[in-house]
């Protein structure tokens, strides 16, 4: 009877030891960063049918591996979850990898010149009314600092076709002479509703548009081909491979876009998961703005997260303002812009535009996309336009459908010290850019003069919010910016340029703190994946939760801070498929 009782219990633990499925993939002997709720790191993982079925060590993790199954040693590499870039435009980045591209360089009026005129021989095109783009232009950057751009650099250029030159920040463009007066802009004509003509001392228009002032001109150009939008989400989602972003938010999106990515998705060609946020503007009436989203989503969204990636559309973008960068200066401010008189930098007249959407306005847009169960994306960069949305957010709150909504507040670039606890108080996640808190052009040029000393301290308050209380989630904004996660995540730590940026922008960007290292890494996986209603099926490797998930060549925790910029992504996963693997 004793011999029969040990055979059945062997039997028994044969049986459990045996019941746990082979997995697909098994990833070993390596630094498992979770980002759980405990932040724990392990040495394995298992995927089965595209989810994580097992995270701990490498001798429990044996009885996953069968005959079937792919065994990945990841030779003591740090293995995270996959990124989440929660704030980009990735059909206009991809698009722009195709077009006369200027590089986000800095350069002299010559050298910007130069570099058209080469895309005009280059192109060869001899129609004169086909429109030349140009696309990131780094318009604060051009060289020496201030220098005023006008039509004449671009009719000084050896063609007789309209130009257009398309600012890396998306809030400006450029044109020669003849795109002027193709898109009617004159020197009496008056600005549009959120947007404004530059004009020089004398009253002239100086070709330079500034945010919805741009239509004028945008509005005229051809729309991409479906070959060229397919080509654009191609080049867009191989970007993003390499860099490891397995899920993203394209935070301003149009059918063509969702048409292209469709097609993709389709042809299981789709490597990253896609949000997609549809444009509301000021004019709209809530039940329009309500309808217009309802009905891309009835033809584009797919449901909930499953392992093959896959679309949604349940975002609203806003925009409350412009940019407070010079010489836009289109941020809505709670106290004037510094301008400068007789050498000397003072208070001026203009604190920039009123905000785009009146209180009550914006009040009645956000109750309306609450009740639909639409999640609004506000672009604000300025105090005033921070101050405003979040009064609107407060007001939401109140309301039935309001206490479920997860707004989310874009760039946030200067916020009023008296607002920093009210994004923890009102459950507002400020969705920051990370690569903009260092010294550049952008900043010192184009910001420092402008704010004063005391805001100029100010800018950039990625701590600053964080340790008041706020959700902080990673939105790089490409192609504001190059597509570069892991410079961002560097600058979010040191608030430091890239060594080769020059003396002048060697240091750190004003007095504040830089980020953890842990809370940056959280704000570009699990913190950005609450913004998109994704928390539970990705942002941290645990089990039951999609393997969306990459390895690095160096561990992000432990080499030196400047290093963090210089670390390559060797694999991406995305819902247990290998969609990038470095040479």
């Amino acid at each position: 009877m004793r011999r029969i009782f040990c055979c059945a219990a062997m039997a028994l633990l044969y049986g459990a030891a045996s019941a746990a499925p082979t997995a697909d993939m098994v990833l070993r002997n390596g630094a498992v960063v979770t980002l759980d709720a405990q932040n724990t790191v392990l040495q394995a993982l298992a995927v089965t049918d595209g989810h994580i079925v097992y995270t701990g060590n490498d001798n429990d993790v044996r009885p996953y591996i069968g005959p079937n199954t792919r065994v990945i040693d990841l030779q003591g590499r740090m293995l995270m979850p996959g990124l989440i870039d929660a704030h980009m435009h990735p059909q206009s980045g991809g698009a722009r990898l195709l077009n006369c591209n200027l590089n986000y360089e800095k350069l002299t009026v010559p050298q910007f010149q130069a570099r058209i005129q080469a895309c005009i021989d280059k192109d060869g095109e001899r129609d004169p009314k086909r429109w030349l783009v140009v696309v990131n232009w780094f318009q604060q950057g051009m060289q020496p600092d201030g220098v005023a751009m006008s039509h004449a650099m671009l009719d000084a250029l050896r063609t007789r076709r309209p130009v257009l030159v398309r600012s890396s920040f998306g809030h400006s463009v450029l044109l020669n002479t003849r795109a002027m007066q193709l898109a009617g802009v004159r020197d009496n004509t008056p600005d549009p509703h959120g947007g404004k003509i530059a004009r020089d001392a004398a009253g002239k228009a100086t070709g330079l548009l500034e945010d919805a002032a741009q239509d004028m001109a945008m509005n005229l150009l051809p729309p991409l081909t479906p070959a060229e939008n397919l080509a654009a989400s191609a080049r867009a989602l191989d970007a993003m491979r390499r860099q490891g972003v397995t899920t993203f938010l394209d935070a301003y999106t149009d059918p063509e876009t969702l048409t292209a990515f469709a097609a993709l998705q389709r042809q299981h060609k789709l490597t990253a998961r896609a949000h997609f946020a549809v444009l509301v503007e000021p004019k709209d009436s809530p039940k329009k703005a309500v309808a217009s989203i309802r009905q891309l989503a009835r033809r584009f969204d797919q449901g909930p997260a499953r392992a093959e990636p896959s679309m949604q559309v349940r975002h609203a973008k806003l925009f409350m303002d412009g940019v407070i960068a010079a010489p836009a200066l289109t941020g809505a401010m709670l106290a004037p812009y510094y301008s400068e008189s007789r050498g000397e930098w003072a208070p001026g007249s203009s604190a920039g535009p009123d905000s785009y959407f009146t209180q009550p306005a914006l009040r009645a847009m956000l109750a309306a996309l609450a009740a639909a169960r639409i999640d609004p994306h506000i672009h604000v960069d300025g105090d005033r336009a921070v101050r405003d949305t979040l009064d609107a957010v407060e007001a939401l709150r109140a309301t039935p459908h309001g206490k479920a909504a997860r707004p989310a507040l874009a760039h946030n670039e200067i916020v009023d010290p008296v607002d920093y606890s009210r994004f923890a108080q009102l459950d507002a996640t400020a969705v920051l850019s990370f690569q903009w808190a260092k010294p550049a052009p952008d900043t010192v040029g184009a910001l420092k003069p402008y704010m004063g000393p005391l805001r100029y301290d100010l800018v950039e308050p990625q701590e600053l919010l964080r340790q008041a209380g706020a959700r902080i989630a990673f939105g790089s904004d490409w192609p504001v910016d190059p597509l570069d996660q892991w410079f961002a995540l560097k600058v979010a730590v040191t608030r430091t340029a890239a060594p080769d940026a020059g003396e002048e922008y060697a240091g750190r960007l004003g007095t504040q703190p830089g980020m953890p290292r842990l809370a940056a890494l959280r704000a570009i996986t699990i913190d950005a994946a609450y913004v998109l209603r994704q928390e539970k099926d990705t942002g941290s490797l645990e089990v039951g939760k999609l393997a969306d998930m990459i390895v690095l060549d160096r561990d992000y925790f432990t080499v030196p801070e400047e290093e963090i910029a210089r670390i390559k992504v060797l694999r991406t996963i995305v819902g247990g498929k290998t969609v990038y693997e470095a040479e």
